[in-house]
């Protein structure tokens, strides 16, 4: 399981933006050692790291670690940093600096021995959370929900508007208010841009975006910067510098548009935007992101676009967004590959998509040939949504800083692997 050890080191490194290497350098340790101090506690290999090292780490994070600009932190819980009009709400990544979304990772690496079943906690005991999908939905409706019942909460779903009473012509507003009679934290997926901003405003218990329209998702796009910084980790590499290849339908893709406003908050990045012309992403997006001093590249070119990518982000085309527009110039050229990943990327790539992918012949999206690649990031990622939900429930519920506190064994026996072609380095550490 993740120790309080890794925990440590893992903030450590993020707050002074170190790889493993210049980290176990800056510490003066052979990175050999570093390594023994990461891993699970139950492996063979695994060392406690001397105390006079943690107390010397600690020394240089207090030190060292770049300033946020952020004079709310020292003052203020991270609930509050992040409020919407002064509710703990999760509408827009807009809410997040780096700093604060970095504070939201520390969290998620506290939650892992959950997530990865080797510990429980029941610090939502008693606490209900509505899962409101007017949209359909798996990934995010049932991971939101085993994350609200990992912390010891209950989970009551309701999916598809037909079977809602708004389709009998209640307002959202009325919606929202009953619900909120009923339950303890709303997370709500809609079609229509700007409708879960709606259901927040009739209410003041948490709600989280599941997905709105063409909007955003910032939970996804959460997770997906959270696996980026593992991934990287184990490769030796950090964010700022990195280049992030999307491929897709980056017009109507809401994780994207989340995603790339996320990685916006580092430093230096280059991003490589490939769809046809009818997909490109927002003009309004792209122009907040080289605003911020990034590189942005668009291309209809996937051979050209994905050279020298440390991250491939390919995205399904978002059909049930399209009324009578024809989806034009999305051929078999935009499919990613094995074949093309091999022949224009390194071992160091990267390869991520939201999901669900398209593998129905033709419909040009992520191959299912890359299923046994160990660069396929794809169920890591998935993985990963669980502890990022956890951490945000903690936190907009106000119960983070008593998760750790309160763990205990689990009871059950666990695979060390969840998949049983999961890569090497995917087990349940």
């Amino acid at each position: 399981m993740m120790s309080a050890q890794q925990i440590f080191l893992r903030d450590a490194m993020r707050r002074l933006n170190m790889t493993r290497d210049s980290f176990a350098d800056r510490i003066g340790v052979r990175r050999r050692a570093l390594d023994t101090w990461l891993l699970p506690e139950d492996s063979s290999e695994f060392r406690s790291m001397p105390g006079i090292v943690e107390k010397f780490v600690d020394e240089i994070v207090q030190r060292e670690a770049p300033a946020s600009g952020d004079t709310q932190s020292v003052h203020t819980s991270l609930r509050e940093r992040i409020a919407v009009e002064g509710k703990p709400q999760l509408l827009s990544v807009d809410q997040f600096s780096r700093e604060s979304l970095e504070d939201l990772f520390r969290i998620a690496d506290i939650m892992q021995p959950i997530a990865r079943r080797q510990k429980v906690s029941r610090v939502l005991e008693g606490a209900v959370l509505g899962n409101l999908f007017f949209e359909a939905s798996t990934r995010t409706r049932v991971s939101f929900g085993a994350a609200f019942c990992r912390l010891g909460g209950s989970v009551c779903d309701t999916t598809g508007f037909t079977f809602s009473s708004m389709a009998k012509g209640e307002s959202i507003y009325d919606t929202s208010r009953v619900m909120s009679g009923y339950v303890d934290a709303l997370v709500v997926r809609h079609p229509e841009q700007g409708s879960v901003a709606e259901f927040a405003r009739a209410t003041n218990i948490p709600v989280i975006n599941g997905g709105d329209g063409p909007g955003e998702h910032p939970s996804q796009a959460m997770l997906d910067l959270y696996t980026i910084q593992r991934e990287f980790s184990r490769l030796g590499k950090l964010v700022d510098g990195a280049h992030v290849a999307m491929v897709g339908d980056l017009r109507y893709g809401r994780t994207v548009h989340s995603l790339i406003k996320l990685l916006a908050l580092y430093r230096g990045l280059k991003f490589t935007l490939i769809s046809p012309v009818s997909l490109e992403m927002p003009a309004y997006i792209i122009d907040q992101v080289e605003r911020g001093g990034h590189v942005v590249e668009q291309s209809q070119s996937l051979e050209e676009g994905l050279r020298g990518a440390d991250v491939v982000y390919a995205t399904r085309i978002q059909k049930e967004r399209f009324a009578n527009e024809a989806i034009e110039g999305y051929t078999p050229e935009f499919q990613v590959s094995q074949a093309l990943i091999n022949r224009v990327c390194d071992a160091g790539t990267i390869i991520m998509h939201p999901l669900p992918r398209d593998s129905r012949p033709g419909a040009n999206d992520l191959s299912t040939d890359l299923n046994h690649d160990p660069r396929l990031a794809i169920f890591r990622q998935t993985d990963n949504g669980i502890p990022i939900r956890m951490a945000i429930f903690a936190v907009l519920m106000g119960v983070e800083n008593q998760v750790q506190h309160a763990m205990r064994d689990v009871t059950w026996r666990t695979p060390s692997r969840i998949g049983p072609d999961d890569a090497s380095f995917d087990g349940l550490d």
